[in-house]
């Protein structure tokens, strides 16, 4: 019997809820530690990242204006899958890493339990960094928080999971609608995690995520007029210059938020605080009726 050759899959862009080839026809191949070729990925062109932020735009009303709660189930639902889809991810990131099943599947691990934390906080950050302030007039003076819009995510190579999850999800809670560059080096966990999104009761374009080379997409990214904030993991300073210098054009917000590999793992990867650095606070003054 003739020995039947593997095929290697083709993995997608994720925009606006579906599953896209490049609209240019490009591929990379996406290759191990080793230097093995693994399977192939979309290579993302200026195009398919307006078509993303076209998308995350176009999912905002609906996103933001979903309760709280709401989102913080959403969010829950998409632990729930990940979860069930956890063998898959171990391998996924243990072929592509180089590293061992056992470090991958804490990975796996502590990604669910880090979506079930921050989907938490969906129903809860308003009352604990929102404020009733003191005023010497007249007037209830209530500062509340509101999404920013539509964020940029850009993951760190390494943890290709972990670090992602933790930098989505406190800005999804809040309502943002995101636009991902996933890593380069590893960019097939983050696919495999948008078609978990995908079956999540995500609204399509809440989550766009693109693969290809960060170095091309970035200057487009941070010049983008209807970006509104950019959140940047990749620790790299040729990159974070080239994402500075665009904001600083339309004063897009720009976070930095890049820990050593390891620290994802520990506390600080899950630290509250984060989901202050995509929301604008917002003062309203009312009179009190006597």
């Amino acid at each position: 019997m003739a020995r039947r050759l593997g095929i290697k899959k083709t993995y997608k862009l994720y925009i606006g809820g579906k599953f896209l080839r490049s609209e240019s026809g490009r591929y990379l191949a996406a290759r191990s530690a080793r230097g093995l070729h693994l399977d192939n990925y979309s290579h993302a062109s200026r195009k398919d990242l307006r078509d993303a932020v076209v998308a995350a735009r176009h999912a905002l009303p609906g996103w933001s204006g979903a309760s709280a709660y709401n989102r913080g189930q959403i969010l829950y639902r998409a632990a729930e899958m990940l979860q069930h889809r956890a063998g898959e991810l171990t391998t996924e990131i243990a072929r592509t890493t180089g590293g061992r099943q056992a470090a991958a599947r804490r990975e796996v691990v502590l990604a669910i339990d880090r979506l079930v934390h921050f989907a938490g906080w969906a129903d809860k950050y308003p009352q604990v960094f929102g404020s009733v302030n003191p005023v010497a007039s007249a007037h209830f003076n209530f500062s509340t928080l509101e999404p920013t819009g539509v964020v940029a995510v850009l993951p760190p190579d390494e943890p290709a999971l972990l670090a992602l999850v933790s930098l989505l999800a406190p800005v999804l809670l809040s309502g943002n609608t995101t636009v991902v560059i996933a890593s380069e080096s590893f960019p097939l966990p983050a696919v495999t995690f948008s078609e978990i999104l995908a079956t999540s009761d995500l609204p399509g374009g809440a989550v766009n995520l693109l693969t290809g080379r960060r170095t091309e997409l970035a200057p487009h990214l941070a010049s983008h007029l209807d970006v509104n904030a950019i959140v940047d993991g990749t620790g790299e300073p040729a990159l974070r210059a080239v994402l500075q210098g665009g904001t600083a054009v339309n004063l897009k917000r720009y976070v930095q938020r890049a820990l050593p590999a390891k620290a994802w793992q520990t506390a600080r990867g899950e630290e509250a605080y984060a989901i202050l650095e995509t929301v604008e606070l917002k003062t309203t003054w009312h009179p009190i009726g006597l």
